[in-house]
C-alpha cells in the first residue's frame, strides 16, 4: 500500500513539477511573478481562486470536526458559502481597481505613506503564516498516517515544495498547480459522494437520521463543539467576514484584465467551492457512520483523518486491494491540495515583503523588475523556512481550529481596514496602525484564552473570538484615526480613490 500510495502521489507531484517549469520559462517581470501577468479569465480565476480556498484545512478539518461534532463542525463549511457573496458584492471590484498586486497596494493607493503599508505588511505575514500552519499540520498527520514517515520529515518536505513552486513559477505556475489541484478535488469529492450516496439508496437524509440513531440527537443539535450560545455566531461572522480579508484570496483579484472578470472568476467560485462545501457535510455524517468516532480520534484525536479513514472504508476496509487504493488515493489528493494551498500563501507572503517593505518602504519606489523579483524568490524561502519551523509545533491540533485563527485576524484586522479606505473620507494611515494593531492582538490573544487552545481551562468561553475582536479592530482603526489628527491630503484623495474602486477609470 506504501508503495501504491507513493506512486500515485509521485505522478501528481510530477505533474505539478512540469507546470512549474512550464511556468518558470514564462515568469520574466514583476507582474509575472505576482499576478500572472494580468491576464488569467474568470474561469481560470475562478478555478484557482476555489482552489486557494478547499485547502486541506477544508478538506480534512472540517470533514472531521462534521465527523465528532455534527452540524456544529458542518457551520465552518457552510458559513464560507455567505462570504463568497460579500467578496462579489463589496470586495472584488473596489480591490481589483485600486490596487495592482498586494493589500499594501490598495491601502496606500490613498494613504500614500510608508507607515501604512508597513502595517499592512504585519497583517498580511501574520494572516498568511497563521494560514500556512494547519495545511503543514494536515501533511503531516497524513503521511504519518500513510507512509509511516515521521511527521517532522512530512513538514519539512511540504515545505520545500513551497518554496520550489513559488520561487521558480511565481503566480502561473501557483495558479495553474491550484487549477490541477481544484479538479483533482472535485473529482474525488464526486466520486466519494456518490459512492457513500449509493449505501444509504441517494438518500441523504437517511445518513442523518442514521447518525442521530448512533450518537444521539446531539449530532444534529447546536452545542455539541461550539458550547456558548454565541460561538455559532461568531464562528459565522469570522468565516464571512474573514474570508474577504485574507490576502490570498485578495491577490487573486489582481491577475484577472478588469473588474467584470474578477466577479465573474467569483461566481465560479461560487459554484465551484460552495459544492465542495455541501459534501464536507455529508462526508463528515459518512464518517461518523462508517468508521465511527472512536475509530478516527483513535488514529487522529483532532479528528483530520476522518476522510481517508472512510475511504478506506467504504473500499472494503483496512487490508483490501480496493480500500487501499482509495485511501492511496484520496491522501494523495490531500497532499497536492496541501502542496497548491501553501504555495498560494507563500506568493502572497512573499509578495508582500519584496513589494511593499523593500520596494515601497525601503527603497521608495527605486528598483529595477529583476531586482525586485530577486528580492521577491529571497523572501519565498525566508518565509517558508518560518512558517516550516511553527508548522511542526502544531502536531495533534485539528488543522480547522488553527484556519479559524487565521481567518479570525484577518476579519478583525485586515477586513476593517480594508472597508474603511474604500468607503470613509476621514480615515488615515493612524487609523491603519490602530485597526491592524488592535485588530491583530485581540483574535489572537482572545483564541489563544479560549477552549480551542486552553481546553475546560479557558478564561474567555467563545472558540473563535470574532464577535468581539470584529469591533475591537473597527474601533481601533476609527481611535487611531481621530487620535492622528487630520490628514487633508488623504482626504482630498478620497473622491478619487471612490471613483477608481467603482469605475477602474484613474483620475488625472
Amino acid at each position: 500500500m506504501k508503495l501504491l500510495t507513493l506512486g500515485i502521489f509521485v505522478l501528481i507531484l510530477s505533474l505539478t513539477l512540469v507546470v512549474t517549469y512550464w511556468a518558470a520559462r514564462r515568469t520574466n517581470t514583476t507582474s509575472e511573478f505576482y499576478a500572472a501577468g494580468g491576464n488569467l479569465s474568470a474561469k481560470e480565476n475562478g478555478f484557482a481562486l476555489a482552489g486557494d480556498w478547499m485547502s486541506a484545512a477544508a478538506f480534512l478539518g472540517f470533514t472531521g470536526l462534521t465527523a465528532l461534532y455534527g452540524m456544529d463542525g458542518s457551520l465552518y463549511a457552510v458559513s464560507a458559502l455567505a462570504a463568497f457573496l460579500l467578496i462579489l458584492m463589496v470586495v472584488a471590484e473596489p480591490i481589483r481597481n485600486t490596487g495592482r498586486f498586494t493589500l499594501g497596494d490598495v491601502i496606500a493607493y490613498r494613504m500614500q505613506r510608508p507607515q501604512a503599508r508597513l502595517a499592512a505588511v504585519v497583517g498580511t505575514a501574520i494572516v498568511n503564516v497563521a494560514y500556512m500552519i494547519p495545511q503543514l499540520a494536515g501533511a503531516g498527520a497524513l503521511m504519518k498516517l500513510l507512509l509511516g514517515v515521521p511527521y517532522s520529515t512530512a513538514v519539512i518536505f511540504v515545505g520545500i515544495g513551497m518554496v520550489v513552486y513559488v520561487r521558480f513559477g511565481g503566480m502561473i505556475a501557483t495558479t495553474w498547480v491550484q487549477i490541477i489541484k481544484a479538479v483533482l478535488l472535485l473529482a474525488t469529492a464526486t466520486v466519494l459522494v456518490t459512492w457513500l450516496l449509493a449505501k444509504v439508496g441517494f438518500n441523504p437524509l437517511k445518513l442523518f437520521s442514521t447518525a442521530e440513531d448512533k450518537y444521539g440527537l446531539q449530532m444534529l443539535a447546536p452545542g455539541n463543539y461550539l458550547k456558548h450560545p454565541l460561538d455559532a455566531f461568531s464562528l459565522s461572522l469570522s468565516l464571512i467576514v474573514g474570508t474577504a480579508g485574507l490576502p490570498h484570496i485578495m491577490t487573486r483579484f489582481f491577475t484577472v484584465p478588469d473588474a467584470k472578470t474578477a466577479r465573474k472568476s467569483v461566481i465560479w467560485l461560487m459554484f465551484l467551492a460552495g459544492s465542495f462545501f455541501l459534501a464536507t457535510t455529508l462526508i463528515g455524517f459518512a464518517a461518523a457512520i462508517f468508521v465511527g468516532q472512536d475509530a478516527i480520534r483513535a488514529v487522529d484525536k483532532g479528528g483530520n483523518l476522518a476522510l481517508p479513514l472512510l475511504a478506506q472504508a467504504l473500499g472494503g476496509g483496512a487490508g483490501s486491494i480496493g480500500g487501499e487504493i482509495f485511501l492511496a488515493v484520496v491522501c494523495a489528493v490531500a497532499f497536492a491540495t496541501i502542496l497548491a494551498v501553501v504555495a498560494g500563501l507563500t506568493l502572497a507572503t512573499s509578495g508582500t515583503v519584496a513589494h511593499d517593505l523593500y520596494v515601497n518602504v525601503i527603497r521608495h519606489g527605486k528598483v529595477s523588475e529583476a531586482d525586485q523579483v530577486r528580492v521577491a524568490k529571497l523572501s519565498t524561502l525566508a518565509i517558508g523556512v518560518i512558517a516550516t519551523a511553527l508548522g511542526l509545533l502544531a502536531e495533534g491540533v485539528n488543522v480547522a481550529v488553527l484556519v479559524i485563527l487565521a481567518i479570525s485576524i484577518a476579519a478583525s484586522a485586515n477586513f476593517p481596514v480594508i472597508v474603511l479606505s474604500l468607503f470613509w473620507r476621514r480615515f488615515n494611515t493612524a487609523g491603519v496602525i490602530g485597526g491592524i494593531t488592535v485588530g491583530l492582538v485581540s483574535a489572537a490573544g482572545l483564541a489563544f484564552i479560549g477552549p480551542a487552545f486552553m481546553g475546560k481551562t479557558a478564561i474567555f468561553p467563545i472558540v473563535n473570538p470574532t464577535v468581539l475582536s470584529l469591533p475591537l479592530g473597527f474601533l481601533g482603526a476609527i481611535a487611531g484615526t481621530f487620535l492622528g489628527g487630520r490628514d487633508l491630503a488623504n482626504e482630498e484623495r478620497f473622491e478619487e480613490v471612490l471613483y477608481r474602486a467603482q469605475t477602474g477609470v484613474e483620475v488625472h
